[in-house]
């Protein structure tokens, strides 16, 4: 049986994503992403592709390392201004009937009862089409903005990470029985009051008694994405996340991820095939190869080194102004870090250039060979990658049986593992949370 693949649109709410510098592109329309409109349409355009989801990243911080200024980031619009993902998804779920929505929270700045509100109220109005991605952040300007005194390490932002879920968990899956809302308008209940539960969590970082403010949404708890890749990073995908983001472009490096992840799957009791595994991927396509090209070398031309020099500071915490060029961090001197950055070449990403047949060909490889599951589809302008993604990469896609004609109905974790499967299974570490006792 072939293996069918997962496409998500890779976006975030900001004029420079990822492909820095070219928001001056003259065919780009990032400027627009204040504009509801811009994002209405995107979402319709996806859907019209067939696409599974659009995934929004985010930050809540500025990319200041690099020259030990915000000055570069703030020029350039690296990843900043950036507003917030999820007043996005509202509209375009009323604009479409499949694509999710997978948004990206931060667990180490807000408090996990009021999103768990967020995150419900967003899948009752959307269906059932909503996820969150976890992150943990590591940004020290964002510390620093949301008054966090004692900053805590990177391991411990996990701890902190395993217990917001917990506490998220118990208000989505135990908080509420199936059966507690009746709507008995002769009798005047709505809700009836012993089904509705305490969940009395007393932690190291949460003290939330509870019961959750909303009655149960079409999933309860929206498909978990985390992206890590740290030891850590691994250790909190494999006990907790249906879908996850890999790092790495070849096939050595995500099939480690992958094989590393179902492994440590196992250890919780999970079945490894219940976690879908995303590449990032970078698609330059045209109907000839010297298209293709041609595209390439106009994207290159608006590139911006300053810029990937900022967002590599930002996400790593080295500052290369501060180097010479002889310099080593980890394996590669910095001439080389800055040499790889100052061309477009997929620097966190597996980069796929030519016509149709050449990219099916590579995405197919990857699945095949990697044991990934899909892509997240990084945009270099928008809405032109997913234009020309729809449009040509889509068809050959569709001709080889590895991607969808139409949607299955259901929920965006029906579409992912089956119909019927709303639910998180019963292998998952939330379902200990399904019966809780103790009454309001």
């Amino acid at each position: 049986m072939v293996k069918k693949i997962y496409i998500n649109a890779f976006e975030m709410n900001c004029v420079g994503h990822i492909a820095h510098g070219l928001w001056r592109h003259p065919e780009n329309q990032r400027h627009r992403y204040t504009d509801l409109n811009y994002w209405v349409e995107l979402a319709q355009l996806l859907e019209n592709g067939k696409f599974d989801a659009l995934f929004l990243a985010d930050v809540v911080g500025i990319y200041d390392v690099y020259k030990q200024s915000r000055d570069t980031a703030v020029r350039e619009a690296v990843q900043i201004p950036v507003n917030d993902p999820f007043m996005l998804v509202s509209a375009m779920a009323y604009v479409t009937k499949h694509l999710a929505f997978a948004v990206t929270f931060s667990t180490t700045y807000e408090h996990p009862y009021g999103h768990a509100r967020r995150m419900s109220t967003l899948d009752h109005l959307t269906k059932g089409r909503i996820a969150w991605n976890v992150v943990t952040s590591h940004l020290p300007s964002a510390d620093k903005n949301f008054g966090i005194k004692k900053i805590l390490e990177h391991d411990e932002r996990y701890d902190m990470a395993d217990e917001y879920l917990e506490v998220c968990y118990k208000l989505w899956e135990g908080s509420w029985e199936d059966n507690a809302v009746i709507r008995d308008i002769d009798n005047n209940i709505y809700t009836v009051p012993s089904k509705v539960h305490k969940i009395n969590h007393s932690g190291k970082y949460f003290e939330v008694p509870g019961p959750h403010l909303c009655e149960p949404s079409p999933q309860r708890t929206p498909v978990i994405y985390q992206a890590g890749m740290s030891e850590r990073g691994r250790e909190f995908a494999a006990k907790h996340a249906e879908c996850v983001f890999l790092g790495g472009k070849d096939v050595e490096t995500l099939k480690f991820f992958v094989d590393d992840i179902r492994k440590r799957a196992k250890k919780y009791g999970r079945n490894p095939d219940h976690i879908k595994m995303f590449a990032g991927i970078c698609v330059i396509v045209g109907k000839t190869h010297e298209e293709a090209m041609e595209k390439l070398n106009s994207f290159q031309k608006y590139w911006s080194l300053e810029g990937h020099l900022a967002h590599y500071g930002g996400g790593t915490g080295y500052d290369l102004s501060k180097y010479s060029s002889n310099d080593y961090i980890g394996s590669l001197s910095v001439g080389e870090i800055i040499n790889n950055m100052s061309k477009l070449d997929g620097k966190w990403f597996k980069l796929s250039v030519g016509t149709p047949k050449k990219v099916a060909d590579e995405m197919q490889y990857l699945v095949e060979e990697a044991g990934i599951d899909g892509f997240n589809l990084v945009q270099y302008i928008s809405p032109g990658t997913f234009v020309d993604f729809i449009e040509l990469v889509v068809p050959e896609l569709q001709k080889r049986g590895l991607y969808r004609v139409d949607y299955d109905e259901g929920t965006y974790r029906e579409k992912l593992f089956g119909k019927g499967n709303y639910r998180l299974p019963d292998d998952h570490i939330a379902a200990r949370y399904r019966n809780i006792s103790s009454n309001v």
